[in-house]
């Protein structure tokens, strides 16, 4: 087939979808009925050949004209939409106003441009002031009003609340809580350990203990014991803050041979803001270098005066590791305990404090809690912080079931929807409707809290930027307005088209970390770590997630999309997990002290760092004459040198001192012993040169020949530990 056949058939098909629109275009006006598609017929009606062009300009032509009143209806019908009126309401946010405009959000940025408002700090999501609201709803050219405001009422308070104090006849006896505090390693657990008989200390990774653990003691003499171990180590003040608010004793364990050390001082300082007694436990009096009337002396400077010196703090000198005298600090706590005549009310509704709290891949989101009154059985409906729990189960310190805990007995408690935070007080309610009720209203609370501090920031910020506009209003006053708009124009023309997401410039310099740990008081004390941290401008730290449990697919993705770690503190990654980490590029750092977790983490932020470069000085000369050579037309300044110290190597970098200060670095462009061009010269040596870009030497000036190299940089971060 040939190729002026092929134009014909392409010419006639053209031809005829031609005459099929004039035909179509006749019938509705001849009909006045809806455009309608026409089936095509084997013999259509067409014009004769000649007429051919004719008649598709024709048809093309009613085609056009048929579209354009089709747009224009359809664009006519858009204006009156949004020419309409404008429902407005106090608070309303960039989404809510662009939605209730029928306009896009880009839209509400652009009628921002030429405002007060900081366009960089706006989101979606931001809440706009009602004079804002009004000028951009203006500014397109539309009408407002204002919404009919509902009057909310006040929600009623539906919280729960502590029952009114027990009648003191309706008391009973209880165990006394004990809290053992003390710096790191100074034998607490050790000591606790010694007490139960169990081996405690060996399971803590490092002999460190890394959370807090509630345990009943029973003595010999029938007495019970609560005894809260906590954690030594810098990272968890909050955590042993906590343990001194749910107690009634300390025991200050301090090394005999170490004394009085950081966490000792702040241990003190917790027991007295909680204004409980004190019990000094002087451990591993066993060794030669154990000197325990120091330690007495030393705790005189903070307040601690012992009975050896008048006071009232009972001093026992104990060895722990080979339990000496363990019983007589047992006996001295117990007689204490009789003195504070500690009793509660064992009945009514329970009330407790969470000491920690963790998740169980088996038995779901666990607590372990002190019950300060009433007893507390399966069955109960509790509430702590925003989340509650019908108990399924409770367990003492060695993993047994038990039916029942009374005041001043550990338990840990089963049967929560979310795992609460350490330290929220729980409250038993009589239903778990009531519970609910309790933590919506608990949850609208924070949210009004919330959005109370919002607004206080977002007016505080308005205030700022309009004070900015203003000044720069002021700055332009003496312009026309169309000068005024021209300015203002070239000043945000690069905000034109972009979002405030995209404006934001990514920092290469950035360290994303997954937090993921054991129990809920360790995730805590690894926040409040990177909470210390002060280096930002060297590369930042983000915290993009952080949880309790075992590493998740969840967590190895969040690390993919944020290029980050994660670090899990005495949790597990399974095989599955860490090929999944692995395919992905990213890294899991597990850890069971925090104190290498904490090291890890410096190792992280200095592989992110970008090396520094530092001038290694390789000679020194100084300038002893100055002359001038004609090189061709010009006339090149000369210094003539000698090498007091090291070499002079034309290849490296070199600058000008005058006294002291630097004026001038680059390279040399001649250097010669005598009359020869030369590379290097040696220190005693003399030498003529001459510098790159450079025309003034004055007699006593310093030559310094340097190398540039690139080191690793190490963090200025320090934890405190």
């Amino acid at each position: 087939m040939n190729r002026g056949l092929v134009l014909r058939l392409e010419n006639l098909v053209q031809f005829r979808g031609a005459c099929q629109q004039l035909r179509a275009l006749s019938f509705r006006k001849a009909h006045r009925a809806q455009w309608k598609p026409v089936q095509s017929s084997a013999h259509p009606l067409c014009p004769q050949p000649w007429q051919r062009d004719k008649v598709i300009g024709a048809a093309l032509s009613q085609h056009r004209h048929l579209a354009t009143k089709e747009e224009a209806k359809k664009k006519k019908k858009k204006i009156l939409m949004t020419q309409g009126e404008v429902e407005i309401r106090q608070k309303m946010t960039i989404e809510e106003l662009a939605r209730a405009m029928g306009k896009d959000i880009d839209h509400i940025y652009e009628a921002l441009l030429y405002t007060d408002v900081d366009l960089d700090a706006l989101e979606p999501d931001s809440v706009l002031g009602e004079d804002h609201i009004k000028l951009i709803v203006k500014k397109s050219g539309m009408k407002y009003k204002s919404a009919k405001l509902k009057e909310e009422k006040e929600k009623e308070n539906k919280d729960a609340v502590k029952r009114p104090p027990a009648d003191p006849a309706a008391l009973t006896p209880r165990p006394p809580v004990v809290t053992i505090l003390g710096h790191v390693d100074h034998g607490k657990t050790t000591l606790l350990d010694s007490l139960r008989k169990t081996q405690v200390a060996a399971k803590e990774a490092g002999g460190i203990t890394q959370h807090i653990g509630a345990f009943l003691v029973h003595l010999p003499s029938g007495e019970k014991i609560t005894f809260l171990d906590t954690p030594g180590h810098a990272a968890f003040s909050a955590m042993r803050a906590r343990g001194t608010h749910v107690t009634d004793i300390v025991v200050l364990v301090v090394a005999a041979e170490d004394g009085v050390m950081q966490q000792t001082i702040e241990s003190i300082q917790h027991a007295k803001n909680a204004g409980v007694p004190l019990i000094l436990a002087i451990n591993k009096c066993d060794k030669p270098e154990a000197d325990p009337e120091r330690v007495k002396k030393e705790l005189l400077a903070h307040d601690v005066v012992c009975e050896d010196f008048g006071g009232d703090v009972q001093a026992v000198n104990i060895s722990a590791l080979k339990g000496e005298n363990l019983m007589v600090l047992a006996e001295a706590t117990v007689a204490l305990a009789e003195m504070l005549e500690l009793k509660a009310d064992a009945t009514g509704l329970v009330e407790g404090t969470v000491i920690e709290s963790r998740k169980d891949k088996g038995k779901g989101p666990l607590t372990t809690a002190i019950i300060q009154r009433g007893t507390l059985r399966k069955g109960c409906v509790l509430v702590a912080g925003k989340t509650w729990a019908k108990v399924r189960f409770m367990f003492d310190e060695n993993g047994k079931a038990v039916e029942a805990a009374s005041p001043g007995i550990p338990v840990e408690i089963m049967g929560w929807k979310e795992v609460p935070s350490a330290g929220d007080e729980i409250l038993e309610v009589e239903s778990e409707q009531r519970a609910q009720e309790v933590v919506a209203w608990r949850t609208y609370a924070e949210q009004q809290e919330k959005l109370k501090k919002d607004v206080e920031v977002i007016e505080a910020k308005q205030k700022e930027h309009r004070m900015e506009y203003e000044e720069k209003q002021q700055k332009l006053a003496h312009l026309t307005w169309r000068q005024r708009k021209a300015v203002l124009y070239k000043a945000n023309k690069h905000q034109m088209f972009s979002r405030p997401k995209e404006r934001t410039e990514l920092d290469k310099n950035v360290l994303s970390v997954i937090v993921k740990g054991d129990v809920d008081g360790s995730v805590e004390a690894i926040l409040n770590i990177l909470d210390s941290y002060d280096a930002a401008e060297e590369c930042k730290l983000e915290i993009v997630h952080f949880g309790m449990g075992d590493i998740s697919e969840t967590d190895i993705s969040l690390a993919e999309t944020f290029n980050g770690v994660v670090f899990g503190f005495s949790v597990k990654a399974t095989e599955s997990m860490k090929q999944l980490a692995a395919k992905k590029g990213v890294k899991i750092k597990l850890h069971n002290v925090i104190y290498k977790l904490v090291e890890d983490l410096k190792d992280e932020l200095n592989s992110r760092l970008p090396p520094a470069t530092v001038e290694e000085t390789r000679g020194e000369a100084s300038v002893l004459n100055t002359f001038s050579v004609t090189v061709g037309k010009n006339k090149v300044p000369v210094a003539g040198c000698r090498v007091q110290k090291g070499l002079l190597d034309r290849r490296m970098k070199f600058k000008l001192l005058r006294r002291g200060n630097v004026i001038w670095k680059g390279s040399l462009s001649s250097l010669r012993h005598h009359k020869d061009d030369v590379q290097v010269i040696k220190s005693g040596m003399d030498c003529g040169l001459s510098l790159d870009n450079y025309a003034e030497f004055q007699i006593g000036d310093e030559i310094v020949c340097y190398e540039e190299k690139e080191v690793k940089q190490t963090t200025s971060w320090d934890p405190g530990f």
